[in-house]
């Protein structure tokens, strides 16, 4: 097998284990508080224990993305694993609340398994391929949303919340050790120097292209994180107070991944024919014009089949991003570039429930996807009237920045 598709399946393998380790035990924290004695202001702790995470992850992802643009992406990779494996075994012991909070904020500095995986992937993988590469690694973060929960739910079931952190921990640690056996990274050119996160930010400044990416990543993520913590209450309106509520939304929340699964392959083959931006148009201005079209269905089922449809348009759009990103940046900038996109995402995963939270409160649960629909749509008009994936020379140093405006 050639080492582009190894590399591919083997992290293919590692973000769904990372991914379905983290959906495993993060969405029961709150369930987990009252064990370690918070019994009061739960919901603070939980939104704080949320939070602390990406505003953490937020500041560290540029550093991380330096030090992976001078020494590799897979020894990043390597070590935001076995940060992840410490972490998840580390929760299982806590006994305060102020423990698990200073655990969580140590995995958002250290970590970055998937955004590095992803790096690896599109600066590996033969030009005429990295579409479709790419959208299968947005296959296996959604496969591992989907499937998390459940695993999680289960052992929590059927044993306890401890074990399922514990269970987290060695999962991690164990497709770590396989990344360290098989992964290979040929294609490695390291930066001369190690820039600071300023010198990250004066570069990718002076790359239009780059920063309009990572400007429409951080308002897409923004956009959908507005309604995804809200559609549990909308569910609820639908068919009123049950006990199986909760699993009624989580398979609605799920279906969005399970169209990912089937149709983000496809629009990664599509992207490397007719280019990123193209794709990334169609899954902006479809996934807005989807969630508006949720607005009039007050049927269970129906709204059910338009979150189906929705997600098979949306799951085109941030593989198409990363390709941007691969596409607008020179190879050792790449670690980098990713960092901030990676700090761009995570902003707005900060900022969407924020807004989704204060237009519902002013609204109404129509009104947030009238915002969401919107925002989509208008990131859909940013990206079609601002040049993207306009290849750049390499850029070590600041005052080459320039330089990458006029290839």
């Amino acid at each position: 097998m050639e080492t582009w598709k190894r590399n591919l399946w083997l992290l293919w393998a590692g973000c769904f284990v990372t991914s379905a380790s983290y959906s495993m035990v993060v969405p029961f924290l709150p369930l987990f508080l009252p064990q370690i004695g918070v019994h009061e202001h739960t919901e603070t702790w939980s939104g704080l224990l949320f939070s602390a995470a990406f505003f953490a992850g937020a500041i560290s992802s540029p550093y991380w993305g330096s030090v992976a643009d001078k020494y590799g992406r897979k020894p990043m990779i390597i070590r935001a694993g076995f940060v992840l494996a410490v972490v998840y075994t580390l929760t299982a012991f806590v006994t305060n609340p102020y423990q698990l909070l200073a655990l969580r904020i140590t995995q958002g500095l250290l970590s970055g398994f998937i955004p590095g995986a992803i790096a690896l992937v599109g600066t590996n993988t033969p030009e005429t391929k990295v579409g479709y590469a790419l959208s299968m690694m947005s296959t296996s973060t959604a496969t591992g949303n989907i499937m998390g929960p459940l695993i999680g739910g289960m052992i929590a079931r059927f044993v306890n919340n401890r074990m399922a952190f514990a269970s987290a921990g060695i999962m991690v640690f164990l497709v770590t050790f396989i990344v360290i056996l098989w992964v290979k990274e040929e294609r490695f050119v390291p930066a001369k120097t190690r820039s600071s996160v300023v010198d990250a930010l004066k570069i990718a400044a002076g790359n239009r292209s780059l920063m309009n990416v990572l400007l429409l990543t951080m308002l897409t993520s923004l956009s959908i994180m507005t309604i995804e913590p809200l559609l549990s209450l909308y569910v609820e309106d639908m068919v009123g107070p049950s006990k199986n509520t909760s699993i009624l939304a989580g398979l609605i929340f799920s279906l969005s991944g399970f169209a990912a699964i089937f149709f983000a392959p496809r629009w990664g083959k599509r992207a490397d024919k007719v280019g990123f931006r193209k794709v990334l148009l169609i899954g902006l201005i479809f996934g807005g014009l989807w969630t508006l079209a949720q607005i009039p269905f007050p049927n269970i089922w129906g709204f059910s089949i338009l979150r189906f449809v929705y997600g098979a348009f949306f799951c085109a759009v941030f593989p198409a991003l990363n390709g941007l990103v691969v596409r607008s940046t020179a190879e050792d900038f790449r670690g980098r570039a990713f960092g901030l996109n990676q700090t761009a995402n995570q902003i707005g995963g900060v900022l969407g429930p924020m807004l989704g939270g204060y237009v519902g409160e002013i609204g109404s649960i129509h009104t947030v996807f009238w915002a969401t629909g919107l925002l989509l749509l208008a990131s859909a008009g940013m990206a079609y009237w601002n040049g993207l994936g306009r290849p750049v020379q390499p850029a070590n140093e600041p005052v080459q920045a320039k330089k990458a405006l006029h290839p």
